[in-house]
Parts: C-alpha cells; sequence; structure tokens
C-alpha cells in the first residue's frame, strides 16, 4: 500500500455532524450507521469533531417553523437539534434507501432544515452559507444517486456549499437481500470505500476553504441589502 502524502491543511478545529436518518432507534444495528463510520473514521483521524445523531429518536415535529410547539404540537426536539446543527462546519445527511427515495426521516429533517432558511447571519446572508453538506445512501434497491440528487439539492438550495463528489453509498443486488456490512458485504467494495473516503476529504477540504476565508463572500448575496433596495447591479428589465 502506498504512503499517503500529508494533508495540506489541519482540520482539528472542525466539527461536522453526521444524521443517520435510519428508521432504527439507537441500540438496533443500523447498515447505514456502519458506512458512515468509514467518513467519519477518516474525519476523526484528522481531529475533527464528529458526532453521529439519529433523528428518529427524537420527536421532531412535521413542519418548516422552528418551533412546531407554538403551532398546536406538544412536543418539538427540533430546537435541541438546531444547536448542534448550527455549530457544525459540516452536515453530513445519510440515509436508507426506501422505494427509491429517501427515508421518511430524512425528508422530515430537510423540512426542518429549511424552518431556518429564511434565517440571516452576521453578514445579511442566509443562515446556512458558509457551511459544507453531504449525503450518504445505504440500501439493496436502486436509488443512490437518485436520493443524493434530491439531498444535495435541498441543502445547496438552503444555502450549504456542497464540494465535488459530496456522496457516496452502497446498493446490492435489486430486490430483498443483504445490506451493506451484513456478512461482511460492501467491506471489499472499493468504488464504495473509495467514494466515500473521498466524500469526506472534499467535506473537510471545503470546510477548511470556508473557514480560512471567513465563509462565502458577503457581496451580491445579502437579503437585509437587497430589502433595503441594493440590486447588486441587476439589470432592472423595466428600463429596457
Amino acid at each position: 500500500m502506498a504512503d499517503a502524502p500529508k494533508p495540506p491543511a489541519r482540520y482539528d478545529d472542525l466539527r461536522a455532524l453526521f444524521l443517520n436518518c435510519t428508521l432504527k432507534p439507537c441500540g438496533v444495528e443500523s447498515h447505514t450507521e456502519r458506512l458512515i463510520s468509514v467518513a467519519s473514521g477518516v474525519m476523526r483521524a484528522n481531529g475533527v469533531s464528529v458526532e453521529v445523531v439519529r433523528p428518529v429518536d427524537l420527536d421532531l415535529a412535521p413542519g418548516v417553523q422552528r418551533d412546531m410547539t407554538e403551532h398546536g404540537f406538544a412536543r418539538d426536539d427540533w430546537p435541541g437539534l438546531r444547536k448542534k446543527v448550527m455549530v457544525a462546519d459540516i452536515l453530513v445527511l445519510c440515509t436508507p434507501i426506501w422505494l427509491g427515495e429517501e427515508s421518511s426521516v430524512c425528508r422530515r429533517v430537510i423540512e426542518r432544515l429549511y424552518a431556518e432558511s429564511g434565517e440571516l447571519n452576521d453578514n445579511g446572508q442566509y443562515i446556512y452559507y458558509g457551511r459544507v453538506g453531504g449525503c450518504l445512501v445505504t440500501g439493496n434497491e436502486d436509488g443512490i444517486k437518485h436520493c443524493a440528487m434530491t439531498v444535495l439539492y435541498a441543502l445547496q438550495h438552503l444555502g450549504y456549499t456542497i464540494p465535488p463528489q459530496a456522496d457516496a453509498g452502497w446498493i446490492g443486488e435489486a430486490g430483498p437481500g443483504p445490506s451493506y456490512g451484513d456478512d461482511g458485504i460492501g467491506y471489499d467494495n472499493d468504488f464504495t470505500q473509495r467514494n466515500t473516503t473521498f466524500m469526506a476529504w472534499n467535506l473537510m477540504h471545503m470546510a477548511r476553504m470556508l473557514r480560512d476565508a471567513g465563509g462565502i463572500p458577503a457581496h451580491g448575496n445579502q437579503r437585509d441589502r437587497w430589502d433595503a433596495g441594493c440590486r447588486f447591479d441587476h439589470p432592472n428589465p423595466e428600463y429596457r
């Protein structure tokens, strides 16, 4: 095995949050978490502070508001999870495939992330600017790229920066059968192991670049400036 070159930067001041959107509660083995351990292992080896959370263990009320207890629900654990999201430089949404789509838990998380999307940071940009997003997918049916497309689109629309090759996954043969890690299956799949490793490094690189640059430049993308009348060279069609 060839010796890996020294990383180009340090990453030990970064924080990563993996949301394992499995349908299984903690204490039940998760195939998705097995793949998470590959990407999180790369990050931990480079000093990144990593946390893995299963949203299914939380009571995330449906809705697109910051706290749904203010909108008729008796309980909402999103405000607590939100704190973890907001301190993370890297957010990775991880999901199994069901009927060709991401899990219902993953979709619920995306809806709750959307609740924050209108908030602004100190530069007047949307709140998720300057943060990096990625996606891991597992299953034993087709749909990795479809799920990743949906999840990564949602993250970038909300303001996350998506680096190159920010998704990875594993699927077995079509139809019922072994899932990732069952009897070691998938552990020797070079395509999955390579792409998951590349994803982890690309997320770290992009987070490092954004942290060092102070985030995305605050020009032409500031909601508060637009609302105040600044048009950032926008060609007003009324004068054409």
